[in-house]
């Protein structure tokens, strides 16, 4: 069992975001500055996009790009809300998720454009059979090309947004949006070439060949993409999951995703020469099996999620950082929403996002302790800590009272047990033995005791670890919550 530092500071003594150790940091290089790097990569993103742009109406004529940039933004909301809502127990930041919408949609989209491209002509002419280069450049050469260029975004992140990339749910969110970008333009040139056709040939209504390629890629498979690329970003989640000393695991896992991604891409790319009706039995055999594989994992993942909250924020309310209902709260989705909602009906919007963001901070502080007792904690373990708690304490005065009420809402009544503060309080304890006891009598501040633990109608009590020994007297214990 890892053991961690003893934390210094005291609640009344929040603790200020960490700072450099040891003196004065040297000033970075000019190439290492925020605002460079910044500025890197939305030049490279707008010229991406610019150059993408050019070449799709190129190919399928303003009124064509505008027909399919009109039919392709159609999936574009429903793919979005449902990974951003997948990311709800630990949100990452929008910026992640506008970067990777715009990578998958300029820059991927145009490696894959040019890559391709090039890689067809080259066989073609080398084979002299342009029929078999255009199969051989698209069950094996986009796979190739696409899953890589889509897999470049998730590892950027990875490597240069590391706090907010902790797990196998933030892995599947930036995959599946970095791959709705590239489904967006692609959809596009498809769409809007298919219009062309149908231009040209005089084709209309259902029997057109833009109806027939909006019901295959917007209608039927419009996860295709991002089910392709989720494989890559688990690799990278559970890579995520692993200690920085495990060098071949953080390498090997992201590969072996990848690799898988690229296979499943191949397989459907190929269902066309499978026959008839080698689609239809692609789609029934594996994609749909897996879309169900997959959509299981991230519902189990998010519930384990929650879990990992519910065992790790107790440890912090004992020592008085966190209020006793707010473990129970904060690992419960539906009171998080009504504690959002209760801010924002009592002291209004702002209030309400406040309370979002100490979810999302609360949250980051399980998982990283979590990280922690299970020996794969980083260097700056301490420091991101301090950060967390002290963005914790500034929000306090609007949180705690929400999610106390939040919790009260939801919580399971007692069948039996001893009575802990007054009618309306909220208490905690062990289920077997003696244990921390502490109502939290909503309006009135703390009440503390000691008492046996309730035994619940509606699922098991809430156990505290029996180090936490008997409950405290004072309001904020003295308690080290890194012994284990």
């Amino acid at each position: 069992m890892a053991t961690f530092p003893p934390y210094p500071t005291h609640p009344s003594e929040p603790p200020g975001p960490g700072g450099p150790v040891g003196g004065r940091r040297r000033p970075a290089h000019w190439w290492r500055k925020k605002w460079v790097r910044y500025g890197a990569l939305i030049t490279l993103l707008t010229l991406s996009g610019l150059v993408i742009l050019a070449l799709v109406r190129e190919q399928t004529g303003t009124e064509g790009f505008l027909v399919g940039l009109g039919l392709a933004v159609l999936p574009v909301p429903l793919l979005i809300a449902t990974f951003r809502w997948l990311d709800r127990v630990e949100p990452g930041p929008w910026r992640n998720l506008v970067f990777s919408f715009a990578w998958g949609a300029c820059a991927a989209a145009l490696i894959a454009i040019v890559a391709n491209s090039f890689a067809t002509r080259w066989i073609a002419t080398a084979t002299a059979d342009p029929s078999s280069a255009d199969t051989l450049g698209a069950t094996v050469i986009a796979p190739v090309v696409e899953e890589t260029a889509k897999a470049a975004a998730i590892l950027l992140i990875f490597l240069f947004r590391r706090r907010d990339f902790t797990g196998i749910m933030d892995g599947v969110v930036i995959a599946g949006v970095t791959a709705t970008g590239f489904a967006f333009t692609e959809n596009i040139l498809y769409l809007g070439t298919a219009f062309g056709t149908d231009q040209l040939s005089g084709g209309s209504g259902i029997a057109s060949v833009t109806a027939a390629t909006f019901f295959v890629r917007v209608i039927m498979s419009p996860f295709a993409h991002p089910l392709f690329s989720v494989f890559t970003g688990i690799g990278f989640g559970i890579a995520a999951l692993s200690a920085d000393r495990h060098h071949v695991r953080r390498v090997l896992l992201p590969l072996s995703g990848l690799l898988l991604a690229m296979g499943m891409h191949a397989l459907w790319n190929g269902s066309s020469t499978f026959g008839e009706f080698g689609f239809f039995a692609v789609y029934a055999a594996f994609m749909v099996p897996a879309f169900g594989l997959l959509t299981w994992l991230v519902i189990w993942t998010r519930q384990r999620e929650l879990r990992t909250v519910r065992d790790e924020l107790p440890a912090y309310a004992a020592a008085g950082w966190l209020t006793p209902p707010e473990p129970y709260a904060l690992g419960n989705m539906k009171a998080r929403r009504l504690a959002r909602e209760y801010a924002g009906h009592q002291f209004g919007r702002e209030a309400a996002r406040s309370v979002a963001e100490y979810e999302a901070y609360a949250t980051s502080l399980a998982f990283l302790r979590h990280r922690g007792r299970r020996g794969r904690a980083n260097a700056d373990f301490v420091v991101r800590e301090r950060e967390l708690l002290f963005e914790l304490w500034r929000r306090r005065e609007i949180a705690r009272p929400s999610l106390a009420y939040a919790a009260q809402t939801t919580a399971p009544m007692p069948v039996h047990g001893s009575g802990y503060g007054s009618a309306h309080g909220y208490g905690y304890g062990h289920g077997h033995g003696h244990g921390y006891g502490s109502a939290y009598e909503f309006g009135h501040g703390y009440a503390h005791g000691y008492g046996h633990g309730h035994e619940y109608e509606h699922g098991p009590a809430f156990e505290y670890a029996s180090a936490y020994g008997h409950g405290p007297a004072a309001p904020y214990p003295s308690y080290n919550p890194y012994q284990t």
